[in-house]
């Protein structure tokens, strides 16, 4: 009995110690934080998205504070908005690139059709679980539109198609798309890029045509056609980070199916080749 009350007086006294030096070290060692932070957090519009780069509305707030970014960064919240952040700053807004969301897909169910049907309307991410979801091409926008319903800001629209259509003005690259599809098509890129490819399918050659009409095929028309802009990764042209300046739009132009575009005011242009009368599907499999 009196080892056992020994033992529970030494636990206490040393929980006793333990706290006091916890204690000590929460006063001594405490960061103070900036009194302005809430009033800033406040400010913002409180989506924790990460288009800004940090890890919610409070790092950026935080960010704010150091110095090391500027209200523009913040692409969800408005002008007025920003403006109303620079003045409780004393800062001036700043000038950020503006970044939207496009779609890695242009084939619609009136070019890539679906191979299964579903008793009910159901969402991408429960039809992308079985079988990839029943589109003939497996690596396209099964639209069923998860993106649409995700999208904080009413940017997107599902078209007639079966198609996202993303509303660049309304875009804020809050990331929602990105996040909601199962397929990983969107990205967000900088607005002023007007070269797209509008297809995520590693494979190459005319095959692929029998499963989407606007498929790229990695023939690498583009690529010679932009040497200093584009190569083909995984059978796909890419853009060169390195690339000055901007790139020719002919690049677009001798795409047979479309597949590579050139946006113009927030909409997809195809080039020349692709404004051809198309074939349907059986002439491509006879042809």
């Amino acid at each position: 009995m009196t080892d056992a009350l020994a033992a529970g007086l030494a636990l206490a006294g040393l929980a006793v110690l333990l706290s006091g030096l916890l204690l000590l070290a929460g006063r001594f060692l405490r960061v103070a934080e900036d009194p302005r932070l809430e009033r800033l957090v406040a400010l913002l519009p409180g989506t924790n998205c990460g288009a800004c780069g940090q890890a919610g509305c409070r790092a950026f707030a935080m960010a704010l504070l150091a110095g090391k970014v500027s209200p523009a960064g913040c692409s969800v919240s408005s002008p007025s908005a920003q403006q109303r952040i620079a003045n409780f700053l004393q800062v001036a807004v700043g000038v950020a690139e503006r970044r939207v969301a496009r779609l890695a897909c242009a084939g619609g169910r009136d070019v890539a059709p679906m191979l299964a049907s579903h008793e009910r309307e159901p969402q991408c991410a429960m039809a992308a679980v079985v079988a990839g979801g029943g589109k003939a091409c497996a690596w396209g926008c099964l639209g069923f539109g998860d993106c649409e319903h995700s999208c904080t800001y009413a940017a997107i629209r599902m078209n007639r198609n079966g198609l996202p259509v993303v509303d660049e003005a309304r875009c804020t690259a809050c990331g929602d798309c990105v996040r909601a599809c199962p397929k990983d098509l969107f990205r967000i890129v900088p607005e002023r890029q007007p070269l797209w490819v509008a297809c995520n399918n590693p494979l190459a050659g005319s095959k692929l045509l029998d499963t989407c009409l606007v498929a790229c095929t990695a023939c690498a028309r583009c690529v010679q056609d932009a040497t200093e802009w584009l190569r083909l990764e995984r059978n796909l042209p890419q853009l060169l980070d390195a690339a000055a300046g901007s790139p020719p739009r002919a690049a677009i132009d001798r795409c047979p199916t479309g597949a590579i575009v050139w946006y113009s005011h927030g909409k997809p242009v195809v080039g020349e080749c692709a404004h051809r009368p198309r074939p349907t599907r059986i002439e491509r499999q006879t042809a």
